[in-house]
């Protein structure tokens, strides 16, 4: 006759999330150190992926685009942290467009209303990259493109994160500063070279 061992009761603790002021405190304590290489999302630390040749190549080609057409008034930047408070969120996207200039933000990083648009370039992390969608819209960030080297294609996110605008490699993108469109990008553009 065997015995079977009782199951286990389910776990019913939580875990505890973390706050951006939270996560700030612990980085200037050195408890954490960018050698870590972690992000705050949705109050949980998450290690940053690996980037790829084609993912730096669109990152570049997406900076180069951007920044042509950027008017007086803006800046843009590259993997630096965006904090959204209501998200507990302190990220670093590949790119991102705020207000007036770098130095602008030496003693906190921007966020709404300062952040105009947030972009990251996917080739192996889609579905990551898409849930991002309701992190930045629910955080007050207005634009989101998900540049998807994969399918050659951007995906805009405004409003509602599971209704993006999908617009082909011969498109072309609205750049919307302050609710106004003020240039016009070739997704192409966006893209790394084809093959």
């Amino acid at each position: 006759m065997s015995t079977m061992a009782a199951p286990s009761p389910p776990i019913t603790r939580t875990f505890h999330r973390i706050t951006v002021e939270e996560y700030e405190a612990m980085l200037a304590a050195g408890i954490y150190t960018d050698r870590d290489r972690l992000d705050l999302i949705e109050g949980r630390l998450v290690r940053k992926m690996t980037k790829g040749r084609r993912h730096s190549r669109g990152s570049e080609n997406s900076r180069h685009a951007i920044e042509r057409v950027l008017p007086p008034g803006w800046h843009l930047e590259l993997e630096k942290p965006v904090r959204l408070l209501t998200r507990d969120t302190l990220h670093e996207p590949d790119i991102f467009v705020a207000r007036g200039v770098a130095d602008d933000y030496e003693d906190l990083d921007p966020g709404p209303p300062d952040v105009a648009l947030v972009v990251e370039v996917s080739d192996s992390s889609l579905e990551d990259d898409r849930a991002m969608a309701a992190t930045y819209l629910g955080g007050g960030i207005p634009v989101y493109w998900l540049v998807n080297v994969a399918d050659r294609q951007l995906e805009v996110y405004r409003g509602d994160p599971a209704a993006p605008t999908v617009i082909g490699e011969d498109g072309h993108v609205d750049l919307i500063l302050d609710g106004q469109v003020v240039a016009r990008v070739a997704v192409a553009d966006l893209l790394p070279r084809q093959r």
